[in-house]
C-alpha cells in the first residue's frame, strides 16, 4: 500500500511538472557566442565523426552555427533560478521553465541576453490541432484488405513515385540515416512491421525534447504511422519506401498544447540529428496559430527566413541534411501552409490520392516572397500506414489521410536517392526531385512540380566522368547509365583483367579489353552490376547501375 501511495504521489508530481513545463516556458536568446570554450578548429568536440564526414564529402565548412551555446551563458541563466530545457546553437538560445517573474527579470538583466519570449499555453489552438491530427489518424473508406503483392497495402503509394524502381536497382536506404521529428511513437517498439528494423539494429536511438524523458513511445501514434511509410518491412502486408534505412526517433511536438516553443524544440532536435550525421530529416508537423495569439504566424512570416523552425530548417539544409516537410492540411486559398513548409531549401510535400489527383485538404502556396509551394506531391489520401495500436480497433494497418503521410512516403524515396548519390549536394537532390515531377512544365501553388518519378531523378543525378584518386584504377561513367557507358583506366595501368557480374554474382564477361567491357555494359538490361578490375597496379570493385 505504501508503495502504491508513493507511486501515486510520483505520478501526480510528474503530471504537475508536465503542466508547468507546458505553461511556464520562456525562450532566452543570447547576443553572441563570445569567449566560448568551443572552436571551429576542433569540431570533434561537438560533432560526430559521421557528421564531419558528411560535411567533408559535400564540401561544407564548419562555421559559427556549429559552435554550441556558450556554457557560461547557460550557467548564468540557471543561476538566476530557471530550469534549463533545450539549448539551440543554431538560434543561439535556450528554452527554460520558471513560474517566477523575478527570475525572468533577472535573466533579462544579463548583459548577454538579447530577448526573453514568454510561451504559455491556452486550450483553443490545441483543440484545433487535436481535430487536425484526429482527422489524419482516422481510417478512410479505402479498402485496407486489398493487398497487392510484395508491398501489400502500400503498393500504390510506393509505385506512384517509382520508389520500387530504386529498390530493384539495389537502393533501399541501406547505410542512410533518417531522423523523424514528430509528436510521439506509441507502438513503434512492439509493432511487427518494425521487427526487421529492430533486429538489424537500424533503430539507432531515440530522444525526447518535450519532457526530457528516456522514451518516445508515449503521447501519440502519429510518428509511428509516419515512420511506417518508410521503415515498414512486412512483405505482402506492408513494405515502406526506405525499408533498409537506419532511423532516429525524435520527439519535439507537445500533444498537450500548441506552443511556439515546439518550434524551438524542433530546431534542437534537428541540431541533435545533425550532430549524429543524419542524412535526411522527415517532419510531418506544421505551425500557424498558437495558444498565445501574439505568436501566431501571419502571411508575412512565410518568407523562408522568419519563423524559428523555418530558420532551423534552412540551417539544417546548409549542413548537408535533406529536409522534407508536410505542406499542411488547410486546403486551398492563399498560403495555407504550416511553418516550416515555406523554407526554400527543403522539399515541401503536398498530398494526392491513388489516382494522382490533389487531395482537397492539401495546403497550398505561394510563400510571402512569391515562391511556389508545395514543391512536389505524394500519396496522402488513403495512404496505407501502420497503427500504433496493433491488434486494436483499426487493426495492424489502416488507410489514413494527410500530408503527414505523403511527406514520409516521399522522404523514404529521398533516402534511397541519397544512398545512390552520396556526393550530390542538398540543392542538387532537391532540384532533381522537383525536375522529375509530372507537372514540371507548369508548376503551380496547388500541385507544385507534381508527382516525382524517382527513377528519372536518379538518372538526372547520374555521375559523369570523375577524376580518379590515387587509389583508383578505373572509372565507369555515367553511373547510373541509360546504356552509354564509358570505361577509363588510369594512365599507366595495363594488363588489366576486367569482370562483370550480375546482382547474384554470376559472371557475365571476363575480358582484358576496355572496348569489350564497354560493349558488354551497354548491352545489359536494367539492373545493378559489379565491375571488378585486377591489374599489376592493384584492384578495384565498383557498382554500376543500368537504367533503360
Amino acid at each position: 500500500m505504501k508503495k502504491l501511495s508513493l507511486l501515486l504521489i510520483m505520478l501526480v508530481a510528474a503530471l504537475i511538472m508536465q503542466a508547468q513545463i507546458a505553461t511556464n516556458i520562456y525562450w532566452v536568446k543570447f547576443t553572441d557566442k563570445a569567449n566560448s570554450p568551443y572552436s571551429i578548429d576542433n569540431p570533434s568536440e561537438y560533432l560526430s565523426q559521421r557528421a564531419l564526414e558528411r560535411r567533408a564529402r559535400l564540401g561544407i565548412e564548419i562555421d559559427e552555427y556549429d559552435i554550441p551555446v556558450n556554457p557560461q551563458y547557460l550557467q548564468a541563466v540557471a543561476d538566476c533560478g530557471a530550469q534549463l530545457l533545450n539549448p539551440s546553437k543554431w538560434l543561439n538560445g535556450v528554452s527554460v521553465y520558471t513560474s517566477s517573474q523575478a527570475v525572468v527579470d533577472a535573466i533579462n538583466a544579463l548583459e548577454f541576453v538579447e530577448v526573453v519570449r514568454n510561451c504559455p499555453s491556452f486550450p483553443e489552438a490545441q483543440r484545433d490541432k487535436e481535430i487536425w491530427l484526429e482527422n489524419e489518424m482516422k481510417p478512410s473508406a479505402t479498402n485496407t484488405r486489398g493487398f497487392r503483392g510484395y508491398y501489400g497495402g502500400a503498393e500504390t503509394q510506393v509505385k506512384q513515385i517509382n520508389a520500387d524502381k530504386l529498390h530493384e536497382l539495389g537502393y533501399d536506404g541501406t547505410g542512410v540515416y533518417v531522423a523523424i521529428l514528430d509528436g510521439g511513437f506509441v507502438g513503434t517498439d512492439i509493432h511487427t512491421t518494425f521487427d526487421n528494423m529492430r533486429a538489424e539494429g537500424r533503430l539507432l536511438g531515440v530522444r525526447d525534447f518535450v519532457f526530457g524523458s528516456s522514451s518516445v513511445y508515449s503521447q501519440s501514434t502519429h510518428g509511428t504511422s509516419c515512420l511506417s511509410t518508410m521503415a515498414a518491412y512486412d512483405p505482402n502486408n506492408m513494405v515502406g519506401t526506405a525499408y533498409k534505412a537506419s532511423y532516429y526517433l525524435i520527439h519535439t511536438e507537445d500533444g498537450d498544447g500548441e506552443n511556439i516553443v515546439e518550434e524551438y524544440n524542433w530546431v534542437s532536435g534537428a541540431e541533435y540529428a545533425d550532430s549524429l550525421g543524419v542524412d535526411v530529416c522527415s517532419t510531418s508537423l506544421g505551425y500557424i496559430d498558437f495558444d498565445m495569439p501574439q505568436w501566431d504566424h501571419p502571411f508575412e512570416h512565410f518568407d523562408g527566413h522568419t519563423a524559428p523552425m523555418t530558420i532551423g530548417a534552412e540551417i539544417a539544409a546548409s549542413r548537408g541534411i535533406i529536409c522534407t516537410n508536410s505542406a499542411g492540411n488547410e486546403g486551398g486559398g492563399t498560403c495555407t501552409l504550416g511553418i516550416p513548409a515555406d523554407a526554400e531549401h527543403i522539399i515541401t510535400v503536398g498530398a494526392v490520392d491513388a489516382n494522382g489527383n490533389r487531395a482537397d485538404f492539401s495546403s497550398v502556396g505561394p510563400t510571402y516572397d512569391g515562391r511556389i509551394k508545395p514543391d512536389v506531391m505524394a500519396m496522402g489520401e488513403g495512404t496505407y500506414v501502420a497503427s500504433g495500436y496493433p491488434g486494436g480497433w483499426y487493426g495492424d494497418y489502416y488507410n489514413g489521410n494527410g500530408t503527414s503521410f505523403s511527406n514520409p512516403v516521399l522522404a523514404g524515396a529521398v533516402a534511397c536517392l541519397r544512398q545512390a548519390c552520396p556526393n550530390a549536394s542538398v540543392q542538387e537532390i532537391c532540384d532533381a526531385v522537383r525536375a522529375a515531377g509530372n507537372n514540371v512544365n507548369n508548376p503551380n501553388n496547388y500541385d507544385g512540380y507534381g508527382i516525382p518519378d524517382f527513377l528519372v531523378a536518379l538518372q538526372s543525378l547520374g555521375v559523369q566522368e570523375v577524376v580518379m584518386n590515387e587509389n583508383e584504377i578505373v572509372s565507369v561513367y555515367p553511373n547510373p547509365s541509360k546504356g552509354n557507358v564509358k570505361v577509363q583506366l588510369k594512365e599507366g595501368v595495363d594488363k588489366s583483367n576486367m569482370t562483370v557480374c550480375d546482382n547474384i554474382g554470376r559472371i557475365i564477361v571476363n575480358t582484358m579489353s576496355v572496348n569489350e567491357l564497354e560493349a558488354t555494359l551497354n548491352n545489359l538490361e536494367s539492373g545493378v552490376y559489379t565491375v571488378n578490375v585486377v591489374s599489376d597496379n592493384g584492384s578495384q570493385t565498383l557498382k554500376v547501375v543500368i537504367t533503360k
